[in-house]
């Protein structure tokens, strides 16, 4: 019996609308959903009406899980991944689950879509030919200095993920490292409320001060 596909489904990132037609297919085809955020995937789903199976896949049981989404490709079922919001495998378990399945030589297909911090940096009017994606930061006060100040000298465009409650201290320090530098900064982005600021780092720690 051969392997099942592993399908990597782009999900909006904010707007609903922001879906591909092939995406929409496959989640309507395969045999299993697994998916970031079940409440989340629950609304695409309905908004979309498809009804097929759904299970969660995130950083507190991916190890588990991913045994059990591995045995189902084995046994020649199609699985889509999916995360709370773009491509999957970017920042989040989804990174595991591929390495599972190509160790097992169980086909991975991603299906394109929305992505954040591609729309963030295009928008953002900083230069996009070349560019360093990093992720999310350490939430650590001293890892994350550490590693800001592990890219003090890149060139290339940074882009970062980061939690709206801890932008201030990333503020913070990037002005202490990076002293003034331009800087964009994205949110709610294809959402009604979504906001492209541009300026520079110290600009940003006055605006974006909590208090």
């Amino acid at each position: 019996m051969s392997a099942g596909i592993l399908y990597l489904c782009a999900t909006p990132i904010g707007n609903l609308e922001d879906i591909t037609i092939r995406a929409l297919r496959i989640l309507k085809e395969v045999n299993l959903i697994a998916a970031e955020d079940t409440r989340r995937t629950r609304k695409l789903l309905s908004y979309y009406d498809i009804h097929t199976s759904l299970t969660s896949f995130h950083r507190h049981n991916y190890r588990k899980k991913g045994v059990y989404i591995l045995n189902l490709l084995l046994k020649g079922q199609n699985v889509a991944l999916v995360s709370d919001a773009g491509l999957p495998g970017i920042a989040d378990p989804g990174e595991e689950m591929v390495l599972l399945a190509v160790a097992y030589e169980v086909p991975v297909v991603p299906v394109p879509g929305p992505n954040a911090a591609i729309s963030a940096l295009v928008a953002s009017g900083l230069p996009a030919k070349h560019f360093c994606f990093e992720g999310f930061l350490p939430s650590r006060v001293k890892a994350r200095q550490e590693k800001l100040r592990q890219l003090q000298t890149e060139g290339r465009t940074l882009v970062f993920y980061e939690a709206p409650h801890r932008l201030p201290e990333t503020l913070a320090d990037m002005l202490v490292l990076f002293k003034d530098r331009k800087i964009v900064i994205a949110r709610e982005l294809t959402k009604l409320h979504e906001e492209i600021w541009r300026g520079t780092i110290a600009q940003a720690v006055k605006d974006f001060d909590p208090v």
